[in-house]
């Protein structure tokens, strides 16, 4: 019985071992299926936990406690702030450029690019909140710089995260500011760009440089270093660009 015991532990300890924790930003959601998959590939025996959502509310349950190895957040404040804090092994690295798109489920007239918010037919725009959302932030900073955002404040639905806000986009709301990897994802193959969606020109707001970090719960965690090299390497990069993504 002891024997048997023992056994149980040590198999139990080694598929504990074979699983990493990882906290993602709810826009790398659309990418993330693909670059497990290519990361099994040479690391067949490693399972990844994902745990999804706004990098603001990720970096909170960080500094809570929350059992998460690594991190790769929407932007580069939230890991630079944990990293300030003592709660990460590595330095913040951009691993993806994100990029804001305008969509809708209707048609509409895109030659207007993101003067179409202030069409009389636009009553609900989706937005992710820019208090924890990096891209709800960018889209904000893009409103303001076309000088558009006063007017047309009163006609945003706020979302908890860019997926959410993709779901309000086209169900709750006439347009929505999101991530251009969701337009790449199988689901959203039905909406075209210059019918459905629109890029929000790049020079309105500032760059999206989404940050990877490996955190302290990963201290001498093989796997998570590996997944983390991963996420740097030349493969991943290629996973990134085909979600619409640009990579440093």
């Amino acid at each position: 019985m002891k024997k048997f015991l023992f056994l149980l532990f040590v198999l139990t300890s080694s598929l504990v071992a074979s699983t990493i924790n990882i906290a993602v930003a709810a826009n790398v959601s659309y990418a993330i299926d693909d670059l497990i998959e290519e990361f099994n590939k040479q690391n067949p025996d490693t399972k990844v936990l994902v745990t999804l959502g706004s990098s603001g509310k990720l970096t909170a349950q960080i500094k809570n406690g929350a059992p998460y190895q690594l991190f790769m957040a929407a932007n580069m404040k939230y890991p630079i702030t944990l990293d300030n804090d003592g709660l990460s092994l590595t330095k913040p690295l951009i691993y993806a450029q994100g990029s804001l798109a305008i969509l809708s489920s209707k048609k509409q007239d895109f030659s207007k690019g993101i003067n179409i918010v202030s069409e009389e037919n636009i009553e609900k725009i989706a937005i992710a909140n820019p208090k924890t959302a990096p891209y709800g932030k960018a889209a904000v900073e893009a409103l303001k710089n076309a000088k558009l955002y006063n007017s047309i404040e009163k006609k945003f639905v706020y979302a908890e995260s860019i997926s959410q806000t993709v779901s309000y986009a086209i169900t709750a709301a006439e347009l929505g500011f999101i991530t251009k990897s969701s337009l790449y994802s199988d689901k959203m193959a039905k909406y075209k760009e210059g019918i459905n969606w629109t890029d929000v020109d790049p020079k309105l707001y500032t760059p999206i440089n989404q940050g990877i970090i490996i955190l302290k719960n990963a201290d001498g965690n093989k796997e998570v270093k590996a997944f983390y090299d991963f996420i740097l390497s030349e493969k991943a990069k290629k996973i990134f660009k085909d979600f619409g993504y640009l990579v440093p």
